[in-house]
């Protein structure tokens, strides 16, 4: 039980030691843009009725990702978080290039028509 009560005490401290920096914003805000695509995508799956993956959840995944990465590099210095806010970037950063080319591609298709 004590170390049940020491946890408690740690994190009391840590909330009271708490400094908001301008590198906790941006990480926070990368968070926020981060999490928040999850809610983008549920809303258009609940409007379509069907699993669909929007454009901003593409982009709020890049806009996250290259602030936590901001975060992580300058503000923190941490590889893990540098390296598990890395890979989400590549893979936004295609999602949008490989939808991009596709658009084009529908475009020149219809205008040949």
């Amino acid at each position: 039980m004590d170390s049940l009560h020491q946890h408690f005490a740690d994190i009391l401290a840590a909330l009271k030691a708490f400094e908001l920096t301008p590198w906790k914003l941006v990480g926070f805000a990368g968070m926020a843009l981060f999490t928040s695509r999850w809610f983008v995508q549920m809303y258009y799956t609940r409007k379509f009725r069907r699993v669909v993956m929007p454009m901003a959840f593409w982009w709020l995944s890049v806009s996250g990702s290259v602030l936590l990465l901001a975060y992580f590099i300058f503000g923190k210095n941490d590889s893990v978080g540098i390296l598990s806010n890395l890979l989400p970037v590549f893979v936004s950063v295609y999602n949008l290039v490989v939808h991009t080319r596709d658009l084009r591609a529908r475009r020149a298709a219809q205008s040949g028509s």
